[in-house]
């Protein structure tokens, strides 16, 4: 007979354990804090370890870092500039009128050479009108001229008159003196010669009054009329000038450039029609930043390439207008000049401002500009700190160290920005 049914129990799954020791248990309760206070510790360490390294980490790929040198800095500016020929002038025209070209662009052409004529009927007309009043006014000062002379005869011719009654009056008063002394005649009439002589000596004077006044009335008529006609001739030269200037002549031997006009084109006043190239002297025109602008003076040692040579210049103008932070300047061949220079033709030139022989010196860079000069990053084992300096002269490719940097160290010379302005900064990858 089978065993009765019973209800099944977890007693058979039970079993014994043996009891933990102390210790065991001790380790076991207290490792978890263990754990977690050196996990704190270590995060104190490295927020210790940041802060004294600089709060934030910048990558070293990322930032450029130069050494501070010894060496000799030199100040120059290296520029590409087109050439343009020294003396190119425009020729204009003089008056209004119909134009004929005798040449085109790329003649070569001689000093003196017509290039082109302007016909202008009224510029001649003018010269006519003004011819005629010269000669009118040239013939009214000769006819003044003449009257003066005339005037001035008459003057004296009444002059030398009373001159003459005035002698002949001092001989009647001399012969009546002898005769009353002789008692042959009387008084009465040696009084009547003296009043004679008298009267003659005020005749003469005033005779020669009148030929004083007369002959200044009419020099001085004489000359206005002069002075008209030179005013008029003045005109007339002038406009003979014009008339002459009709003809465009080539200043200087040279090459005709740009035409400006058409031909049998009517042309205004003061319109351009062509310009002349001194193909014998070119010069290099080139853009300098404002910043070195200043820099620059007139005789400047210079040095212009052409190909693989490389020929002596200088400094021959700098403009003093300032067009989108440039400044226009222009460099001359100071002995020769290279073969087959052509107008627009690029160059390279570079212009020596200034030599300081053994100086502390970095590369130059954004820094430069942000910070004035005055502050540099100087990287040391990983870290950046800000640190005041003093800079000196500049070139287009270094900066001039004077004060708070030592030959070997190393600073950021790109843009510090990023940085606020933090006195200290981590640089990983170092």
């Amino acid at each position: 007979m089978s065993a009765p049914n019973r209800i099944r129990d977890t007693s058979g799954q039970d079993s014994v354990v043996a009891a933990e020791p102390p210790m065991r248990r001790r380790l076991r309760r207290w490792l978890p804090p263990v754990v977690a206070g050196a996990a704190i510790l270590a995060a104190l360490v490295w927020v210790v370890a940041g802060w004294s390294g600089g709060g934030r980490s910048y990558d070293a790929a990322r930032i450029r870092i130069a050494e501070v040198k010894r060496g000799d800095l030199v100040r120059d500016i290296s520029a590409d500039g087109r050439v343009i020929a020294a003396n190119s002038p425009t020729l204009y025209a003089i008056a209004g009128g119909t134009v004929t070209l005798k040449v085109v662009a790329g003649d070569a052409v001689k000093e003196g050479q017509v290039l082109a004529e302007i016909d202008s009927p009224e510029l001649r007309s003018q010269l006519v009108q003004e011819e005629s009043t010269l000669a009118s006014l040239q013939a009214e000062a000769d006819r003044a001229a003449l009257d003066a002379r005339i005037a001035r005869a008459e003057a004296r011719k009444l002059l030398d008159q009373a001159e003459i009654e005035r002698v002949a009056a001092q001989r009647d008063l001399e012969r009546y003196a002898r005769g009353f002394e002789g008692g042959a005649v009387a008084q009465v009439d040696v009084a009547k010669a003296e009043d004679g002589v008298k009267k003659a000596e005020v005749g003469l004077a005033s005779a020669r009054e009148d030929y004083d006044l007369k002959g200044q009335g009419a020099g001085l008529d004489a000359r206005n009329r002069q002075l008209l006609a030179a005013r008029q001739r003045s005109v007339v030269e002038e406009l003979q000038r014009q008339v002459d200037a009709l003809n465009l002549r080539a200043p200087f031997d040279g090459q005709v450039g740009q035409v400006q006009a058409a031909q049998r084109s009517n042309v205004a006043a003061n319109a351009p029609i062509l310009s002349v190239v001194d193909l014998a002297v070119f010069e290099l025109e080139i853009k300098v930043p404002e910043s070195f602008a200043r820099d620059l003076g007139i005789g400047m040692p210079a040095q212009i390439r052409s190909g693989t040579e490389t020929f002596p210049a200088e400094v021959s103008a700098v403009s003093p207008e300032v067009v989108n932070g440039e400044v226009s300047a222009r460099i001359r061949f100071s002995d020769k000049q290279p073969p087959g220079l052509r107008q627009n033709q690029r160059l390279s030139a570079r212009i020596l401002l200034d030599t300081r022989d053994d100086v502390l010196m970095v590369d130059r860079g954004p820094f430069l500009e942000q910070e004035g000069g005055s502050q540099a990053y100087v990287v040391v084992d990983g870290r950046a700190e800000r640190r005041p300096i003093r800079t000196g002269a500049v070139s287009l490719n270094a900066v001039e160290i004077t004060e708070g940097l030592q030959e070997g160290e190393r600073i950021i010379i790109s843009g510090s920005d990023q940085f606020d302005n933090a006195d200290r900064v981590r640089i990983s990858g170092e």
